[in-house]
């Protein structure tokens, strides 16, 4: 193998593509690739990808990387997390298209195990709530159309799927923070829930092995790509930015403006309960070089709809014909006409928790304008984060003083 050259190789496969970016040692400026994959909605609420096409685009996206820079020392992986597939570790095959995060088809087993008193041990082993938004209820809803149990069977995140892709299916691992937004790890221990498994009816033998965030999960073996370059990170994409934002102290916080927004905080090695209709996640772990294992957590609000509703205004609507239209268009009119958007094409995230919110725009006269529109899009988005934060502030005890965006 050629000599690599001095710099890692990070896999981005975000909601609506897939991004690989070479970050430099030195003071060269990163390269990046980006490929879009489809997005299929077969049934109203219903959100599914391909995830053989998600890693066709992580093979042309890495090689045309590799191309202008030459050999990574190491590759990092983060991705989209609740988004589970599913397949068959032995022969490869695929069972259906993966389900994404935004799926709304488990709305009702969530409100059935709500009513069934679980919605406790959820929080407490969790720190999650009862919502079609985490892996569980999904991989779950697999088990019951369909998806054939066997030993061989791969119930996973999109991280998982594409290390066993990398590793020519020889490792089939996650990570701590992706691993927390499934509904079936133990945020305590550190470890997947029998009890858990038990309440959503998903064996433990289907899921993928735990390690540290940081350190080597494997090396490149599949001859689509170029050979033995080491995996040596994994996490989420929403802890990633926490990380890469570098908030590495308790009570530091960073917002991720995408398909919906994230905002996470940082509460240290402490696990606080989860409340104020916030998630408890975990963070990161790293393994140090004595072999123990340091764990960060975060209190996190999470918002589904934010750029995803600039892409209605410009796919669905017409409004626009290009996202960078939006703030222009916004700031052409002082306020916005009384009209009021709130955005809830996928349901409510943080703080409410409800999975049947629908969107809903109110206040139109015949005096509104497409600009009106716009600004309140916007502004939907400023007041979903202001909830967001203050429920933030109130479950800490702290005020956030600053927010990395």
């Amino acid at each position: 193998m050629a000599e690599a050259e001095p710099y890692v190789l990070a896999i981005d496969a975000g909601t609506t593509g897939v991004r690989c970016r070479a970050v430099f040692q030195d003071d060269r400026q990163s390269i990046a690739s980006y490929q879009e994959f489809t997005q299929y909605f077969p049934e109203p609420g219903w959100v599914e990808h391909d995830a053989e096409e998600i890693w066709r685009a992580v093979v042309a996206t890495f090689n045309d990387v590799v191309k202008q820079a030459g050999l990574p020392r190491a590759i990092g992986i983060t991705n989209q997390r609740e988004t589970v597939v599913a397949w068959n570790r032995r022969t490869g095959e695929m069972y259906g298209r993966a389900i994404v995060w935004q799926d709304r088809r488990t709305a009702q087993h969530c409100q059935d195990l709500d009513h069934a008193g679980h919605l406790a041990t959820v929080r407490a082993l969790t720190g999650l709530v009862l919502d079609p938004y985490f892996s569980g209820t999904k991989m779950s809803w697999m088990l019951q159309h369909g998806v054939p149990r066997s030993p061989d069977l791969a119930l996973a995140t999109i991280d998982t799927w594409l290390l066993w892709k990398l590793t020519d299916g020889v490792v089939f691992a996650t990570d701590p923070s992706n691993a927390s937004r499934t509904m079936l790890f133990d945020i305590t221990t550190l470890t997947w829930s029998p009890t858990m498994s038990e309440i959503l009816g998903v064996p433990l033998e289907y899921l993928a092995e735990v390690r540290p965030s940081s350190g080597r999960f494997g090396i490149t073996a599949t001859s689509e790509l170029p050979l033995g370059i080491a995996i040596s990170g994994i996490a989420g994409d929403q802890q990633a930015a926490l990380f890469g934002q570098a908030c590495f102290d308790n009570g530091m916080a960073k917002n991720t403006y995408g398909t919906g927004s994230f905002i996470l905080m940082n509460v240290g090695d402490s696990c606080p309960p989860a409340s104020q209709g916030l998630l408890t996640t975990v963070a990161w772990s790293i393994k140090n070089s004595d072999g123990t294992v340091t764990t960060a957590y975060a209190l996190e609000g999470a918002i589904f709809v934010t750029g995803a509703a600039v892409q209605w205004l410009r796919d669905a609507l017409g409004i626009i014909t290009s996202s960078d239209e939006i703030g222009p268009l916004a700031e052409s009119v002082a306020d916005n006409g009384g009209v009021f958007v709130v955005p809830a094409f996928t349901g409510l995230g943080s703080p409410w928790w409800d999975p049947y919110a629908r969107g809903t725009v109110v206040g139109i006269t015949r005096g509104t304008t497409r600009a009106h529109i716009a600004r309140a899009v916007v502004e939907a988005m400023a007041l979903q984060t202001r909830d967001a934060i203050e429920a933030m502030s109130t479950a800490s005890g702290q005020t956030i003083a600053e927010l990395r965006v």
